[in-house]
């Protein structure tokens, strides 16, 4: 991804209550200009509210929000440069989709020439061109949400809000439209800042990722750093899936750390530990490795339990020496492997990762 530029949005101790419900908390957020910010996490999170006081449809209970350098949280939404696109689409039903997304140029009065050159533009930049005479009524979730997207756009924004916007579709087209709403962010080069609880969703589209919790942040960053170097067990947990055990530091050599964990001794990656300190060990299914004989000196032991075909994917259910049941990924199905078979699991230890359980703490 190339350099971004300066920060277009900047959220500074943002903190918003709801009577005695604290549901952002001292959040500290840059968003770059011209990137694809994507706010991902549980119901509850807080990450709808965090857009909707950028939107200006919430206030701030305390701290800063800027746009460009100036301070907003006075502002109404109308005099913020940012737009909005919801799930529901909001389109006016009595309008066809023309007038609907002339609506913006309208209200504000500009030269009907100019408008429909816009709304032209606009509706071939969504695809939807042929489509103006027809009300909302008449038009499938995808095309609603594509003439939603051109009304938002076409008041020139900087930066485009997206709260849920694809939740409502089903996912075939879900997925269509993810790919089509990162292209038209790379044409436009606008800033766009997605809230979603769909962890694909936002790997597949987002420059960055925030992960949020209970109203914080628990990890910013790159959707394969946050993928392959979780700070927590909620973010192993939640972006993907990840087979993650308990365990003590038993040596230290390096940052090569041997870990008793109850299914065995284990070894893994990690700084700042030291001996006999509690910690979470986090492998990605597709990072393991098995075997019919020990090859390591750290394998545990596992009995196949089933396999689950996903169509590109083969997932094989193992059960440990302890009870624990962990997965295993292939994108094929490896034709030896029979249920009930006794086999042995390894991994690199430069592809798991050691989680300090403070990091839990202080997330929670």
């Amino acid at each position: 991804m190339k350099a971004l530029a300066d920060a277009i949005v900047k959220l500074l101790h943002v903190d918003k209550w709801f009577g005695n419900n604290h549901v952002v908390k001292d959040l500290n957020l840059e968003i770059q200009e011209g990137e694809f910010l994507t706010l991902l996490g549980p119901s509850g999170c807080g990450k709808t509210t965090t857009l909707r006081m950028i939107a200006g449809f919430e206030d701030a209970t305390g701290g800063s929000i800027e746009v460009q350098g100036e301070r907003i949280e006075d502002k109404e939404p109308y005099q913020r440069d940012v737009n909005t696109v919801f799930q529901n689409y909001s389109l006016f039903p009595h309008m066809t989709v023309f007038d609907n997304v002339a609506y913006g140029p309208s209200i504000r009065k500009e030269p009907k020439a100019e408008i429909k050159k816009r709304v032209t533009e606009m509706l071939e930049l969504v695809q939807m061109s042929g489509y103006e005479k027809r009300k909302p009524e008449a038009l499938s979730g995808g095309q609603k949400q594509r003439v939603a997207i051109a009304r938002a756009l076409i008041n020139n924004p900087r930066v485009l809000l997206l709260d849920e916007p694809l939740g409502a579709l089903d996912l075939k087209l879900r997925k269509q439209m993810q790919i089509e709403l990162k292209r038209l962010q790379r044409k436009l080069r606008i800033t766009f800042v997605y809230v979603t609880h769909d962890q694909e969703e936002a790997m597949t589209m987002s420059d960055r990722i925030a992960v949020m919790r209970d109203g914080v942040i628990l990890q910013l960053g790159h959707p394969m750093d946050i993928y392959d170097h979780p700070t927590s067990r909620f973010v192993a947990d939640f972006i993907g899936e990840s087979n993650v055990f308990e365990g003590v530091v038993k040596a230290v050599n390096g940052e090569l750390l041997t870990v008793e964990t109850a299914s065995g001794m284990a070894e893994t990656q990690g700084s700042g530990f030291s001996v006999g300190e509690e910690l979470y060990v986090s492998i990605r299914p597709e990072y393991l490795s098995i075997s019919r004989e020990p090859v390591t000196g750290f394998d545990l032991p596992a009995r196949v339990k089933d396999f689950i075909y996903m169509g590109t994917v083969v997932k094989t259910s193992l059960d440990l020496a302890d009870g624990k049941e962990i997965k295993y990924s292939r994108f094929e199905a490896d034709a030896t492997l029979r249920e009930g078979e006794t086999v042995y699991v390894h991994w690199d230890t430069h592809k798991s990762v050691a989680i300090k359980k403070e990091a839990e703490v202080e997330a929670s």
